[in-house]
């Protein structure tokens, strides 16, 4: 343990950061989406993850870089994957999603603000949006962060709720 109370603070704050899904192991990103609890609040996850699959999901992530400059990261606290997420351009909209670990959860909230601080500081957000399913009952953190209720939408023949966060 640390004797000097500064170096104490910095190793008792979990440190949260972002890097490209490249720099994650296949088989750590596997299996994370192999978890069967996730699939409670994500309707569109469908078949088994196996290396593959998760190779083919991070070109199609890079792709989003090149295409748009922005895209998903892998979130890590303390240099441990706990999930990934971050925004998408879908239309002229960037939508943020935020996919972690089950043992992680309760870590959305900081990931989550860490992503709204980056996308105000960002001129080409000028807003955010969220697709919920309608399976989430939670949405405390979407009002405390002021996002607002835009209706329910059918996507890859999925129903969501979808919310607005004005960046600008």
């Amino acid at each position: 343990m640390a004797s000097d109370p500064i170096e104490m603070m910095v190793v008792m704050k979990d440190e949260v950061s972002f890097v490209r899904l490249t720099e994650i192991e296949p088989t750590e990103i596997a299996s994370h989406m192999s978890d069967p609890r996730l699939a409670e609040h994500m309707p569109l996850l469908a078949g088994k993850w196996d290396t593959d699959v998760v190779e083919s999901f991070v070109a199609r992530k890079e792709r989003s870089w090149i295409r748009d400059g922005l895209g998903h990261w892998a979130f890590l606290v303390n240099g441990k994957y706990v999930g990934w997420g971050g925004f998408q351009k879908e239309g002229e909209e960037w939508d943020f999603g935020l996919v972690l670990r089950p043992e992680a959860f309760g870590l959305g909230r900081r990931i989550t603000k860490k992503a709204i601080e980056f996308a105000h500081a960002d001129e080409r957000i000028s807003f955010v949006t969220f697709l919920l399913p309608p399976s989430r009952k939670k949405l405390g953190a979407l009002d405390r962060l002021g996002a607002k209720y835009v209706g329910a939408i059918d996507y890859d023949g999925e129903r969501f709720l979808k919310y607005r966060l004005e960046t600008e």
